[in-house]
């Protein structure tokens, strides 16, 4: 089942009742009460100073795995809340990623590279640019990828995605000027779903299989979330082409970006929603480190 992302950018008090997430909004001029039942839910953003949250709401939310991220005053995600307890096995899971060896991480890292730059192939070649170079560094990606085939696609990739609209001009810097305004709103996104993922299967998503920022408590969503940004990028071209306004994170702009967890994925033969695709990926990296398969299953932007 797909989970809802539900944004609130007004006034609101959110408790939790008979199962349902219970919205009270309190504007001036809009004032009403609204349910959605909590099970549906996946993600909430939180995105006004004056929204308040009962602590029986957040304990029911993160007893169904839902993912809440707050936001500052400049409407850009900055925190995420997610459950201590998101599998019955987890002990075990825990356990078993842990104890990984690095000669598999830097396998499972490898794979993980590949798969993003191939899905990178994939959106250079639809925009009219040659991925030949592209494909040949995604094949040839190794043990831990010693050579930076990652770092050495992202160049090329960034220099021309969006040549379009910018010419030669465009430089991916999470400070610098939009699109990377939508960028880092919807790969914040993508964290919190991936995140989400990770502890429903019972991992510990701190632990990373390659990203080991000691500051960072998300390393391995991080790690994880890599052949899924494409999925942004492509949405992110696809609301420029539309000639909207991308100076400010508008409502609409929010609204476009939040429309992630429904985008088409390709992934294990089958067509699937980015959230469910999110959830095989993570089952998979899990039935890695117990020894149950070598490879995690990535999506596709395109049917194979």
């Amino acid at each position: 089942m797909i989970k809802r992302i539900l944004s609130f950018s007004n006034p609101a008090y959110l408790s939790a009742k008979n199962e349902q997430l219970v919205i009270s909004f309190r504007g001036e001029i809009d004032e009403r009460i609204e349910q959605a039942p909590i099970e549906d839910i996946g993600v909430i953003l939180l995105d006004h100073p004056q929204i308040t949250i009962s602590q029986s709401a957040i304990a029911k939310l993160l007893e169904n795995n839902v993912a809440l991220i707050t936001c500052n005053a400049t409407h850009h995600p900055t925190g995420l809340l997610l459950p201590l307890d998101g599998n019955t096995v987890q002990g075990v899971r825990f356990r078993k990623q842990i104890e990984s060896s690095q000669p598999q991480r830097k396998q499972l890292w490898a794979q993980t590279v590949s798969a993003k730059i191939t899905n990178q192939a994939v959106i250079i070649e639809q925009i009219g640019i040659t991925s030949a170079n592209m494909l040949k560094w995604a094949k040839d990606v190794t043990s831990g990828d010693p050579k930076n085939l990652e770092g050495r696609a992202a160049a090329y990739y960034w220099a021309n995605i969006f040549t379009e609209f910018y010419g030669k001009g465009f430089i991916r810097d999470r400070f610098g000027i939009p699109p990377n305004n939508l960028l880092n709103y919807g790969y914040a996104i993508l964290r919190a779903i991936v995140a989400r993922g990770l502890v429903g299967s019972g991992m510990l998503p701190t632990l990373g299989i390659h990203h080991k920022n000691k500051y960072n408590a998300y390393c391995l969503a991080d790690d994880i979330m890599e052949p899924y940004r494409p999925f942004v990028d492509r949405l992110v071209l696809q609301v420029i082409a539309q000639g909207c306004e991308i100076e400010e994170l508008s409502p609409t702009l929010k609204r476009e970006m939040l429309g992630i967890t429904l985008l088409d994925t390709y992934i294990e033969g089958e067509q699937r929603p980015l959230m469910v695709a999110v959830s095989h990926t993570t089952a998979s990296l899990a039935a890695c480190f117990l020894g149950e398969k070598r490879k995690i299953s990535y999506p596709s932007l395109i049917k194979e």
